[in-house]
């Protein structure tokens, strides 16, 4: 704690500009939201779209804070088109190298695999997750020689497809997505998690890396206290990570803290995506998408509460700061001196980069297919040519 006081003491007065005010993206600004009555403190590292989106399957927010010094490790997109909203929450690990590959490539794997089989099924998301993998290996395999650490640069992925009017997910990692159902009973709103977090500091995650591993001596390690896979990765499924899949990768790493002390025999980690298929229900209100910073330090009931009781507008970035602001808590400091740091390697020891995609159901879970679509990418800031056509797919 002393550490941290004396770094905050000793804070300049400018602000950090992390981020670029682009097309449909806004700054940070506490004057609309009630939590930050008097603050005149701006998170120059905070930025969401600044207008509530209206897609075919109801409205969405959309926002992202960096918590990483450098960059942001973390990427996110929405996609909507006529009959479809597809949005994927990337956080990256080890850089930003698959979070932005997975931006860049789910998308067009999806609409390439759909057209093809004129189906959308958890099949068809499985495939496209096997393509991703299988697309990001074929650059290692181009690159590692060169470049070794591109073996040790990982994605956990989040992928949510609602089309015509059917939900499809698909989970590797610890991002969530949780569903605001309303309970008929209660007339409350309740938490509905919709993926299982596939991190080994849960313990039935644990039995489950060593009843699948049973020859893998070590297979699960503690450091500092922590449950990872190898004594280096906390989660058991991810894009990339070679040198966890490909014994020949595995001693790869030049970082020193990503060396294993001997090569693997077999991959220790999974591409392999937990699937889920949900036909919307009248009671489904919302759907909130996240990365595991968010979690860290809200609990899936409270996110669905404040979505319920607060303003549409600008949701997700008050879902953003309810976790600052707890996060600040828990290391003794405020959030106001949170944004004011221009130390970056002092906010990362506060939180994790965190991607929050709000999307609010129209009525009865319909879909209107005259919307235009739209297309936008988180960490570039950019709103782009809609590009969702699946044209002939049931």
């Amino acid at each position: 704690m002393a550490g941290l006081v004396s770094w905050l003491l000793n804070l300049g007065k400018s602000v950090a500009a992390c981020c670029t005010n682009l097309m449909g993206w806004n700054k940070d600004d506490d004057d609309d939201d009630d939590d930050d009555v008097g603050s005149s403190v701006r998170d120059p590292r905070l930025w969401d779209r600044e207008e509530l989106a209206t897609c075919s399957h109801g409205q969405f927010s959309f926002a992202m804070v960096q918590g990483n010094p450098s960059q942001c490790e973390d990427d996110g997109q929405v996609e909507s088109g006529p009959h479809g909203l597809f949005v994927g929450v990337y956080d990256g690990h080890g850089g930003s190298r698959v979070s932005a590959y997975c931006c860049d490539h789910i998308f067009p794997h999806l609409a390439r695999i759909a057209q093809e089989t004129r189906v959308i099924t958890e099949d068809t998301l499985r495939s496209v997750i096997a393509a991703t993998e299988n697309g990001f290996m074929d650059v290692v395999r181009l690159e590692h020689e060169a470049n070794p650490d591109v073996t040790a640069v990982g994605s956990c992925c989040l992928v949510a497809l609602l089309w015509k009017g059917r939900l499809h997910i698909a989970n590797l990692g610890d991002c969530r997505a949780v569903l605001g159902h309303l309970n008929e009973l209660t007339n409350r709103i309740e938490a509905v998690q919709l993926t299982r977090d596939d991190n080994v500091s849960l313990e039935d995650v644990r039995y489950e890396v060593l009843n699948a591993y049973p020859d893998v001596p070590d297979i699960l390690q503690q450091v500092d206290g922590v449950w990872r896979i190898k004594g280096h990765i906390q989660v058991f499924k991810a894009i990339g990570d070679a040198y966890l899949k490909i014994p020949e990768y595995s001693l790869l790493p030049t970082v020193s803290r990503l060396r294993l002390p001997e090569a693997i025999t077999r991959s220790v980690l999974s591409a392999e995506p937990s699937l889920l298929t949900r036909d919307l229900q009248p009671r489904d209100m919302f759907l909130i998408c996240a990365s595991d910073g968010l979690w860290e330090h809200i609990s899936s009931q409270r996110a669905v509460q404040i979505v319920n009781k607060r303003p549409r507008k600008g949701i997700a970035r008050r879902l953003l700061k309810a976790a600052l602001k707890v996060a600040s808590r828990k290391r003794g400091v405020t959030y106001d001196l949170v944004k004011s740091t221009t130390d970056p390697n002092f906010r990362r020891n506060i939180h994790d980069d965190i991607t929050v995609v709000v999307i609010f159901f129209s009525r009865g879970g319909r879909y209107d297919a005259t919307v235009p679509g739209l297309s936008i990418r988180g960490t570039k800031n950019e709103k782009l040519p809609a590009r969702f056509s699946l044209q002939g797919v049931a």
